[in-house]
């Protein structure tokens, strides 16, 4: 029996190594975040000249979300883009925020959503930061984070969580273990944000087909089943990049799962992920240097 084949993204090897993230760390906490950001020009235009398969799909993407031709300009500002916020993590995860100037939009509505002191989920995709989300909880005492992960890339993230900052990482759910959903149901009630990427799929898993940026895209059915089993409120989050040091949080609210009655379940997954995809196609719009799969994503 042939295995099924592993999507696009997860195709690409790793490039990151903990002894070079250990100096990145070392270099930025050092440097500061000034200085230290002169090396990402250097990244960039590594990645540029010699990432072909990040270069193809970042032209594939700036050309819907542009609407026009793609300039060697452009693609480097993506890249760079990237670049930065995966080296500002090491500030935010530090609880460095006075470095930052960070907007929130949409946190009536979210506070609203949990004023019976439970959680919300919050619905995300690789768009700009999810670690500066996290000043949300700074903002609002009392409010934590927490994010639901495969247990594969939950042991990658765990393992930059001890580089960066060791007592973050009981702030990941691995996903795949027997007690994940309890472990997440819990948070849930003690009124945590349970975050989720869902623009991606771990496996050959099933997907559902939303128009995006102008053409046919697929998306995981699996974190909105997963969603209405908390039967909780569900919400659009981005942190997006917005330059220099200026990041803008977004929360929209999608949905709630849980005055829907089971037999009308598949008709809300389906309407609640439109949704958020229609949300997602807006903040691309709205900053566009924010996508960061470097995948053919039409086609994954």
């Amino acid at each position: 029996m042939t295995a099924p084949k592993a999507p696009a993204w997860r195709a690409q090897p790793e490039r990151g190594h903990q002894l070079v993230m250990r100096l990145m760390v070392l270099i930025s906490l050092i440097l500061g975040r000034r200085l230290s950001r002169c090396v990402l020009h250097g990244i960039t235009l590594y990645f540029l000249l010699f990432g072909a398969s990040a270069r193809r799909a970042s032209r594939e993407y700036l050309s819907r979300v542009l609407g026009g031709p793609v300039r060697w300009r452009d693609l480097y500002r993506h890249l760079l883009a990237f670049a930065t916020t995966v080296h500002d993590r090491v500030y935010l995860l530090k609880d460095r925020f006075d470095l930052f100037d960070i907007e929130i939009e949409g946190s009536e509505a979210l506070l609203d959503a949990m004023a019976d002191g439970r959680g919300v989920l919050l619905m995300g995709a690789h768009l700009g930061s999810f670690e500066a989300l996290r000043c949300v909880g700074r903002r609002h005492p009392g409010i934590s984070v927490s994010m639901l992960m495969y247990e594969d890339n939950a042991r990658k993230v765990n393992a930059a969580l001890q580089v960066i900052n060791p007592a973050l990482q009981q702030e990941v759910v691995p996903l795949g273990r027997p007690d994940s959903m309890i472990e997440a149901a819990a948070r849930l009630e003690q009124g945590h944000l349970l975050g989720l990427l869902a623009d991606r799929s771990l496996h050959n898993d099933a997907r559902a087909t939303h128009d995006f940026l102008g053409a046919p895209a697929p998306f995981p059915t699996a974190p909105w089943r997963l969603a209405a089993v908390f039967k909780r409120p569900v919400f659009f989050m981005a942190g997006l990049y917005m330059g220099g040091n200026r990041y803008r949080l977004v929360f929209r609210p999608l949905g709630n799962f849980a005055a829907v009655p089971r037999l009308e379940r598949d008709k809300a997954i389906d309407g609640i992920r439109q949704a958020y995809v229609q949300a997602l196609q807006a903040c691309c719009r709205q900053a566009p240097m924010n996508w960061f799969n470097f995948f053919d994503f039409w086609r994954a």
